[in-house]
């Protein structure tokens, strides 16, 4: 039973109207107004609020025609209400993007974002969604209640149900999950789930669980408010006696990848965003299939949110998105102002004075975007090298000094970044509450001599006839840095260049391989690679959420798979790690455990202070800010946009609320 002195995630229409948004309060993070990053002290009429619909009249028309059900029939008894950033908005217009590739990952930061609970835009605080929640004050359990009346897109009930699937039946089945989410499994055994009854289902957790709710609301939490039971369940081996014959018939290896291939892996996939027959809880589903081309989605007539005077969302009918591959012709069109809210893709430090200069030709504007992402380009050596020779080298915390000490990164802010930010390691921002100064600024000077110095400390004296460092067994330091391909970040080879350059002038000969898609990916995590370069992510209230660039956990980690596979494995893969790695590890297990804040603060400083001391890779340059463009016209954007890998932008700033205003 869930302690009757608990916090609450539960709210009535009535109460969200009367607040102006939401009285939200969670584990560990300040709650907002829902959906607005700034008091909604005036709110404007719609043009035409005086004639309005409380729905868009194409499906106010096919109400009259007989094929939808009634408004109240297709919304819950307590939708979700909105407060737009800016206004009441109108109905109508279609939004214009674009991706660089066939992606459902990009498509998802667009217009996926659906979870159980979610963050609020401003990123401070977590919000009902889906569902709303009750949490024990111990932290172990969570109860989730439904809306009644809620509906997926094909008209049929999203119940308690559906949770269960996706937690009893997905997450927690083998052959589609053969390593159990850590996230779930706080102190290493997975949480218990009841189905209370039709609309209400309960987590209960073997010891309290701080960041529950935050998971939820990031991208790998989605997946418990993406899978509807009464569809998916003809392709699960459970639900489904004749599976086998099925996976004949389509040409497929297993059961598992019929199941994700219709659509089981989440709106993150690839798969739902070409499977118009997918039941989604999103705003706009699926009408033209991602191709090499585009995707086209039109408004759900069962989307179950309203805006303060019950019109239903989202504003806008549809949503375009084309598949640009070529990067000139991207950052050409979006200089025009042809997209209404344009990938951030091409919005690099580079375009920027590019696109500044073309605002009012294009009929833009630049919004700033608070970007939680640390540093824009980390060189991480393979700490758990397959050749033990190579992680010997790389294992000696004075070679990785001395190379620190070669870049000058100074000159890479001024040639590569726009002369926009400072030398910075892989650690939490400045503006952050974690920020600790030593681990981010240590070892930043560009100084040659010292870097010698180190390198020769190191054990590395010995040079060949060119001029470069050699092993103890006689064999030149030489080792590929991998980039994740020549498209992922324009600066990437830029910076990864002059990087090699100032390598070799203290005689350590590095090599820069750009590899494309999967294989990057696939290297890595098969511990093949000597070195990648990567943009450190997660530095401001995220970094506790998910800290593998402050030591070796989880898929973050790019410079000691083995450790961070050993840890996320409860040590049945990978390698154990050394005791410093180990000591943070069991220190990051009792914060997972602790909703004290004031304790959880005190216990990452110390994960922090042996990073510092640990030096576990090398950065470069802070990442001063980021940036994205909206037509004039749209409206309901919130300002400044948050950014960040576990808050998928723009997605959480609510698409619903836009509208074009001609």
């Amino acid at each position: 039973m869930v302690n009757p002195r608990r916090q609450h995630g539960r709210l009535s229409r009535r109460d969200l109207v009367q607040a102006g948004g939401a009285l939200l309060a969670t584990v560990s993070l300040v709650g907002c107004e829902a959906l607005s990053t700034k008091p909604a002290t005036r709110r404007e009429p719609s043009r035409n609020s005086a004639t309005r619909t409380k729905e868009a009249p194409e499906l106010a028309e096919q109400v009259k025609a007989g094929k939808l059900p009634p408004l109240k029939e297709r919304l819950p008894e307590n939708p979700l209400v909105l407060e737009p950033a800016q206004e009441i908005g109108a109905y109508g217009g279609r939004w214009r993007t674009f991706i660089q590739g066939i992606d459902g990952a990009s498509v998802y930061e667009n217009i996926g974002y659906e979870p159980l609970v979610r963050w609020t835009p401003d990123f401070t605080g977590i919000m009902p969604n889906i569902v709303e929640w009750e949490r024990s004050d111990d932290g172990r359990e969570y109860v989730f209640h439904c809306r009644r009346g809620m509906k997926w897109s094909d008209g049929e009930p999203f119940t308690a149900a559906d949770i269960a699937f996706a937690y009893e039946d997905v997450i927690s089945n083998e052959d589609l999950f053969p390593v159990f989410p850590e996230w779930l499994a706080p102190g290493g055994k997975p949480a218990e789930f009841e189905l209370v009854d039709e609309l209400t289902c309960r987590f209960v957790f073997a010891k309290p669980h701080a960041f529950f709710l935050e998971h939820l609301a990031s991208p790998h939490g989605n997946l418990l408010g993406a899978t509807p039971k009464h569809y998916l369940e003809r392709f699960h081996k459970k639900y489904n006696p004749e599976i086998d014959s099925l996976v004949k018939k389509e040409k497929l290896e297993d059961w598992n990848q019929l199941y994700f291939g219709k659509g089981g892996d989440g709106p993150a996939g690839l798969a739902l965003w070409q499977n118009p027959e997918l039941p989604v809880l999103l705003p706009w589903t699926v009408a033209t299939p991602l191709t090499t081309d585009r995707l086209v989605c039109k408004r759900n007539p069962y989307y179950w949110k309203v805006d303060p005077e019950g019109n239903q969302l989202p504003y806008l009918d549809e949503v375009e998105i084309e598949v640009i591959t070529n990067a000139e012709t991207a950052t050409l069109r979006t200089s025009n102002g042809e997209f209404t809210l344009p990938s951030t893709d091409v919005l690099t430090p580079q375009n920027k004075p590019v696109y500044a200069r073309n605002q009012e030709k294009g009929d833009y504007r630049i919004i700033e975007q608070n970007t939680s992402d640390i540093n824009a380009g980390v060189i991480c050596l393979n700490l758990t090298h397959k050749d033990r020779a190579m992680r010997e080298v790389f294992q000696n915390k004075d070679f990785r000094i001395g190379l620190s000490y070669a870049i000058n990164r100074e000159e890479l802010i001024a040639a590569v970044h726009q002369r926009q930010g400072e030398p910075y390691q892989s650690a939490p921002r400045p503006e952050s509450e974690y920020y600790d100064e030593r681990l981010a600024k240590q070892y930043t000077e560009y100084d040659p001599d010292l870097a010698n110095e180190y390198l020769d400390r190191a054990g590395y004296r010995q040079r060949d006839s060119d001029g470069f460092r050699l092993r103890p067994d006689g064999k030149r330091i030489l080792f590929t840095l991998e980039l994740p391909g020549s498209g992922f970040d324009p600066t990437y080879p830029s910076t990864a260049n002059l990087v090699a350059q100032y390598f070799e002038k203290v005689g350590v000969q590095m090599r820069v391989q750009p590899q494309g898609g999967p294989l990057f990916w696939e290297r890595l995590f098969a511990n093949e690679h000597d070195a990648v370069m990567y943009s450190a992510e997660n530095g401001l209230r995220d970094a506790i959420l998910d800290p593998g660039w402050f030591f070796p956990i989880g898929g973050r980690c790019y410079y000691a798979r083995l450790w961070a596979d050993w840890y996320a494995s409860g040590g049945k893969s990978g390698e154990e790690p050394p005791p410093a790695p180990r000591r943070q590890m069991e220190i990051y297990d009792q914060i997972k455990t602790t909703p004290d804040l004031d304790k959880q603060r005190e216990l990452f400083a110390e994960i922090l202070r042996i990073s510092a001391e640990e030096f576990y890779c090398i950065g470069t340059v802070l990442i001063a800010s980021r940036y994205t463009i909206a037509q004039n016209k749209v409206r309901n954007i919130p300002e400044p946009i948050p950014e960040g890998s576990l808050y998928p932008d723009p997605a959480p700033i609510g698409p619903e609320l836009l509208y074009i205003r001609e």
